[in-house]
C-alpha cells in the first residue's frame, strides 16, 4: 500500500456511498474523470477491483464491500492523529487552500501569528470556496463574486490581481482591443464554474466573443489548439499566465479595457477563532496597488473589490 493516499481513501467511501460517479465527484467538488482515475489508482496499488461499472450502474465488488469498513475505520484513526497532534503541538494549524496563485511572502506574513497550513489538495475557486464554508479550510485564495460570498456566508478581502493578456498565432505583439477577443467557457461546470462566470462577463462588457468548448482547453495544450484554429486572439486563463507559449504563438495585452483577475482572501462570517482572523489580518496588510481601480481597468461588476 505504498503509493495509496488517504485522498483516494476517501473517494472510496464516497463512490462507495454513493454508488454513482457523478453524484460522488459533484459531493467531493472534482471532476467526474479524475475522480475515475484515482479510483482506478486506487484499485491497482491495492490489487482489487473496488466496483463493477457499466453504463447503467456501479456497485461494489466483493473485495469493495469488505474493504469499505476497514478503509472507513483507517480515515476515522488518520483524523484523530491529525487532532492529537494538534494539541500536542499546543495550537491547531490554520488551514489555507489556493488555486495555483499565492503570494509570494506568505509564510513570512503568517509565521508571527499562525502555524499556517497550505492545503495540498489545489482546486478550483469555487470548490475552494465551498470547502471554506463547509469547514473543510478556515481560508482560501481564489476568485469570488459578491453573489458566491453571499451564498457561501463568506468574507473577502483583495489579496492581489492578475492582467490577463490575450494569445494568438503570428508575429503581432501589438495590443488588442477587448472587443476584438475571444473568451472560452468549458461546459464542465465542475472544473471551470468561477472561470465561466467571469469569462461570460467579459464577453458582456466588452463585446468579446464568448467561444463555448467541451475539451477542457482553458489551459494547456488544448488552449494552444484552440488559439490556432481562432481567428481571434483568445484571453488566457489566470491559469495559463506563467505557462511558456509554443513559439509559433505570442502575448498579445488587451487594452480598451485592460482585464483583471482578482484573487480574494475568504473566510466565514461566523469565524471566531483567532489565529484565523490574526492571519487574515496579516496577509491582507499592506496588499499592494493591483492595478484593478486604475483608469481602463476592468473587473466584473460583480467583483467584491470592484470599488
Amino acid at each position: 500500500m505504498g503509493g495509496v493516499e488517504l485522498r483516494q481513501l476517501q473517494y472510496f467511501v464516497v463512490v462507495a456511498e454513493e454508488l454513482n460517479f457523478r453524484r460522488a465527484a459533484d459531493r467531493l467538488f472534482i471532476a467526474g474523470p479524475s475522480l475515475s482515475q484515482q479510483i482506478k489508482a486506487l484499485e491497482h496499488d491495492l490489487g482489487v477491483r473496488l466496483f463493477d461499472r457499466d453504463r447503467r450502474s456501479v456497485t461494489l465488488t466483493p473485495a469493495g464491500a469488505a474493504l469499505l469498513p476497514h478503509t472507513r475505520s483507517l480515515l476515522e484513526r488518520a483524523e484523530d492523529l491529525r487532532s492529537r497532534a494538534a494539541r500536542i503541538s499546543g495550537s491547531e494549524p490554520v488551514r489555507l487552500g489556493y488555486v495555483n496563485w499565492l503570494p509570494p511572502d506568505l509564510n513570512a506574513r503568517a509565521s508571527a501569528v499562525a502555524r499556517l497550513h497550505v492545503d495540498a489538495w489545489v482546486a478550483p475557486s469555487h470548490t475552494q470556496a465551498a470547502r471554506v464554508a463547509d469547514g473543510s479550510l478556515d481560508l482560501a485564495v481564489c476568485w469570488i463574486d459578491a453573489e458566491g460570498l453571499e451564498r457561501h456566508d463568506l468574507n473577502a478581502r483583495l489579496l492581489g490581481a492578475d492582467r490577463l493578456y490575450a494569445v494568438t498565432a503570428g508575429p503581432d505583439p501589438t495590443p488588442v482591443r477587448a472587443r476584438d477577443t475571444a473568451v472560452l467557457l468549458d461546459d464542465d461546470t465542475t472544473s471551470w464554474e468561477s472561470w465561466n462566470v467571469y469569462a461570460q462577463q467579459i464577453a458582456d462588457d466588452t463585446g468579446a466573443q464568448a467561444e463555448h468548448i467541451l475539451d477542457g482547453g482553458i489551459t494547456g495544450p488544448a488552449f494552444f489548439d484552440h488559439v490556432r484554429r481562432s481567428r481571434r486572439p483568445i484571453i488566457n486563463s489566470p491559469k495559463g499566465q506563467t505557462t511558456p507559449l509554443p513559439p509559433d504563438l505570442i502575448q498579445r495585452p488587451v487594452i480598451d479595457p485592460k482585464i483583471y483577475w482578482t484573487w480574494s482572501l475568504v473566510w466565514r462570517r461566523n469565524e471566531v477563532r483567532a489565529a484565523v482572523l490574526a492571519t487574515v489580518d496579516a496577509l491582507t496588510q499592506g496588499t499592494p496597488d493591483t492595478g484593478i481601480h486604475a483608469p481602463g481597468a476592468w473587473v466584473p461588476a460583480t467583483d467584491p473589490h470592484k470599488t
